[in-house]
């Protein structure tokens, strides 16, 4: 996924209300930004980091900056925004880039399924199962370098993997696709204590046959694409 528009870098001066954030740009200029990121965004808002934004000029919207881009004291880079691991993931998909999804050529965004809820991508392909796939953004790193999630209580989450384990026993193929957007992470794994629902909604899915894959992204002011995929040691 490419940038459309050069972004400009700069350092954080405070995230605040959860979607707005000031940044001291390196030329100088103080902006406030969008921070397309409801999430604890833990090790990630500290005042002074490096920071890259992603200017526009659409009357549209409120702000004319968004936040893409952050950089950890360790020098990683990461992503910040939680709409992008779609967009990759889909860019991924639709390549044959991800070998488990590679016999898949037909992708369908937001699928209606389940009880009020839609799924990220319906996969369909001819004398195949179809395959509901499920897309979370992973950004957190507390220890080492094992990415977690989620970062806070997600409800909305756990839900989702009770549909995709009902997808299973209906006869389909259901997938948990985490895109870690860290590059200083090397393994995946469930932060059971700050959301131990999530952690026992995964397990019971994993029994009943919702496959998980993991991937992490490499990650510049001009690109976001997906790498390598990733170990899950989740006992």
């Amino acid at each position: 996924m490419h940038f459309q528009t050069p972004l400009l870098r700069g350092r954080l001066i405070r995230r605040y209300n959860r979607f707005i954030a000031d940044v001291a740009l390196d030329n100088g200029e103080e902006v406030t930004a969008h921070c397309p990121n409801p999430g604890a965004m833990t090790g990630l808002k500290a005042a002074g980091m490096r920071v890259w934004l992603e200017p526009n000029d659409d009357p549209k919207k409120k702000l004319s900056f968004g936040w893409r881009i952050a950089q950890t004291p360790a020098g990683d880079m990461v992503g910040i925004d939680t709409s992008v691991p779609n967009r990759i993931a889909r860019e991924a998909i639709e390549a044959r880039a991800i070998p488990e999804l590679a016999a898949y050529g037909n992708v369908r965004p937001e699928v209606k399924y389940g009880t009020r809820s839609r799924v990220d991508f319906l996969l369909s392909e001819k004398d195949l199962p179809d395959a509901y796939v499920e897309i979370k953004n992973v950004h957190l790193l507390r220890t080492g370098s094992l990415a977690e999630f989620p970062d806070s209580v997600t409800t909305r989450g756990a839900k989702h993997l009770r549909e995709l384990a009902q997808m299973c026993v209906e006869g389909h193929r259901a997938v948990m696709l985490y895109i870690v957007q860290h590059e200083g992470c090397d393994a995946f794994a469930l932060a059971e204590d700050i959301d131990p629902a999530y952690a026992g909604a995964y397990r019971a899915a994993r029994d009943a046959g919702v496959e998980t894959l993991c991937f992490r992204c490499d990650i510049s002011p001009e690109e976001i694409s997906l790498a390598n995929a990733l170990p899950v040691r989740i006992p």
